[in-house]
């Protein structure tokens, strides 16, 4: 390290290399003096060089500053920030705290980390993360690009990078299961599957202790909102951290799949009152997190402690940084917000109608074209599915999972919400004027049962969270099949099987953007419990045995999602709005007479005929929730003869066809064996 430091410059944020050296650069607005900590090791007990940034000479406004000469990536630094702990007025500042860089491109974690001495008084630097100094451009992309697939392309498959690899069944070399390169080797298996995008659960650096078993197994704890998360890496050193990520991203892409990051801009890691200080609790606890009217208390919307101000203007900022950084950087294609509806409200806690967040990200020219999705609801009852402020997003679809589930479980008086779900929910989105891929449309995802389990159990099973199974949603719409878990039993087994592909196969030919839980296609189960948020274990890893055991589920999956990208009925030269889609398509509803639906509460059937202009194209699809087989009869189907496509009560290969492979269907009417989907298709030559 060679040369005097300098007062250095305010932007850009964090730590950038420059000049044969590093400027630093980090926002507190109350702080009466910032240190800069220098680190030999990512476990040092103390720093080997602490810089005083004061405020005459490195600070400008609100920002503290310096310029050290002779520094490299690879630097592991960090902060302390002096000032008031007043936390009647919102102030936390404690002098003794390691803090990271809220900007840091990458973070160091100890041999041994412990979250426990950040939140006690002392000094915590040899538990600590640290930020380290990254070099942004230092990485080949060899020519990728993000992909900018259409939504109307996309083929979901919600995944968690660690789980996906980790378990020893999965065929990866030791040293790369549960990592981002581990992926890598299973992205073959992606593409036969027939996905166009996976979404990953947070990969941003997150606290892996956070959990009330001291085991954060889905990442919903960020520290870093620009590091990626260190465990899925093959070693400890956080500058390889970053080129294993981009390494799948580009591998991915190559594939013609896309990356979706579930991201966490809700809340962070540090907790309430009596949470840990990492980061920003210490630099500017007052602007970071809505505060209560009594300001040395939370306000808490998202059932973890503290919600960020994400409408204040320094978090605002933070925010569309981080996500120009994931595009520009890392190439990413898209993010689903988790508890989007935190980023509606204001310092108070209220909903605005008009976010600046919301807008600052859609009129971002950097982040143009980038997939957004909105899990449009918070912990606090906000629920603004249908209703998310803005004009780019796609939202999840909570009401989808709910009907679908309640039909196929043969719930009265789901008849008509199905038929909405399977046109794109206009009920919910139709007075948008929206495009039709608006809705996420899901019957899994991470949080709550998975497939396999909404077809087993009856109830719950949470017991090992250790929360007293109090944790985890109570309303599951499940139906154990007539046996609680795992059973012997052929004629449940069936049963179960067939539950799963009617639900896979409303989910894939429904009108909207479909997205899939990971191991779903092979019936991964969970053993009952719908919130294992905590268990890095064989409880959560996907066992790839189960793609032999159930391979008959996996070929279901293949298949439609090739039908899906081929086939559409609906598919159109350009994406129109769902209400315009709608207007194009004859849509048809039919009983087991046609023209004659039932939509009585007592109802569980339902078919529907659609037809292209000129009827070059027509499908007609039986939905048969009903526990005894039921005769519909059928419309003309036009030029060409009906082929039977797929009927989820058939044993495989029958159960689903390709279309020039589909045995022709002459009949009057067609017998719908008992909770079956049925799907018809007439296509003439050369559509």
């Amino acid at each position: 390290m060679n040369g005097a430091i300098a007062s250095g410059a305010s932007a850009p944020l964090g730590a950038a290399l420059t000049g044969g050296g590093v400027n630093f650069s980090v926002f507190s607005k109350r702080a009466t003096l910032v240190e800069l900590l220098l680190f030999d090791d990512r476990s040092a007990a103390a720093p080997a060089r602490v810089i005083p940034l004061e405020p005459v000479s490195h600070r400008t406004y609100h920002y503290w500053h310096a310029f050290v000469p002779g520094l490299t990536a690879g630097q592991i630094y960090a902060y302390r920030a002096h000032g008031p702990f007043a936390p009647w007025q919102g102030l936390r500042f404690d002098p003794a705290k390691v803090l990271i860089d809220p900007y840091g491109l990458a973070v160091a974690v100890p041999d041994i980390y412990d979250r426990a001495p950040a939140a006690r008084p002392g000094d915590n630097a040899a538990t600590a993360m640290k930020s380290v100094v990254a070099d942004p451009d230092r990485y080949d992309w060899e020519g990728d690009e993000p992909l900018r697939r259409r939504f109307s392309e996309t083929v979901i498959y919600e995944m968690h990078v660690g789980g996906f690899t980790r378990h020893p069944s999965s065929g990866v070399p030791r040293e790369r299961r549960g990592t981002y390169t581990g992926l890598i080797d299973k992205i073959p298996y992606l593409r036969d599957l027939g996905v166009t995008a996976v979404e990953l659960l947070p990969v941003f650096q997150f606290d892996p202790t956070d959990a009330a078993t001291g085991v954060n197994y889905w990442g919903y704890q960020p520290v870093s909102f620009f590091a990626p998360h260190h465990g899925y890496a093959t070693g400890p050193d956080p500058l390889r951290v970053l080129d294993e990520f981009r390494d799948m991203v580009k591998a991915l892409h190559r594939a013609g799949i896309e990356v979706i990051l579930d991201v966490v801009f809700n809340h962070t890691t540090e907790g309430g009152a009596s949470g840990p200080t990492l980061c920003y609790k210490g630099l500017a606890n007052e602007l970071y997190y809505i505060l209560e009217p009594d300001r040395s208390r939370y306000a808490d919307f998202t059932g973890c402690g503290n919600t960020l101000n994400a409408n204040h203007p320094v978090v605002r900022r933070l925010i569309r940084d981080s996500l120009r950084h994931w595009v520009s950087v890392m190439h990413v294609d898209g993010f689903r917000f988790d508890l989007a509806s935190i980023l509606t409200r204001d310092a108070d806690g209220t909903p605005l109608p008009n976010p600046p967040i919301l807008w600052d990200i859609e009129s971002d020219p950097q982040l143009a074209g980038t997939k957004l999705i909105a899990e449009a609801w918070d912990a606090a009852g906000l629920y603004q599915v249908g209703n998310f402020p803005g004009d780019a997003w796609q939202e999840w679809n909570g009401r989808f999972r709910d009907d679908v589930r309640s039909f196929v479980r043969g719930e009265d008086g789901a008849v008509s919400k199905l038929a909405s779900r399977l046109l794109g929910s206009p009920d919910i989105f139709g007075h948008e004027e929206r495009e039709a891929e608006q809705s996420i449309n899901f019957v899994a995802c991470h949080d709550g049962f998975t497939l396999n389990d909404a077809v087993s159990y009856d109830r719950k099973h949470n017991e090992a969270n250790g929360e007293g199974n109090r944790d985890g949603a109570d309303d599951n719409r499940s139906w154990n099949c007539g046996a609680e878990g795992p059973s012997d039993d052929p004629s449940i087994e069936r049963l179960r099987n067939r539950q799963v592909k009617n639900l896979l196969a409303i989910t894939l030919l429904s009108a909207g953007t479909p997205m899939l839980l990971m191991g779903d296609e092979m019936r991964r189960t969970q053993r009952g419990n719908n919130n294992a948020y905590c268990h890095d274990s064989d409880l959560t890893w996907l066992d790839w045995t189960l793609l032999e055991r159930h391979a008959d589920v996996h070929r279901f999956v293949a298949l439609l999602a090739a039908f899906r990208q081929r086939r559409d009925v609906l598919a159109e030269p350009a994406t129109p709005t769902l209400n315009e889609l709608l207007r194009r398509v004859t849509v048809e509803w039919h009983g087991i007479r046609p023209g004659e639906p039932d939509w009585g509460d007592r109802s569980h059937s339902l078919a529907m005929a659609l037809r292209s202009l000129h009827d070059r194209r027509s499908l007609y699809a039986i939905f048969n929730g009903y526990w005894e087989p039921l005769a519909f009869e059928l419309p003309a189907p036009g030029a060409q003869p009906w082929r039977r496509c797929i009927d989820t009560a058939q044993p495989s290969p029958h159960d689903i066809q390709e279309l020039a492979d589909a045995p022709v269907f002459e009949q009057p009417a067609y017998l719908a064996q008992p909770r079956s989907v049925v799907l018809l298709a007439a296509v003439l030559p050369g559509n």
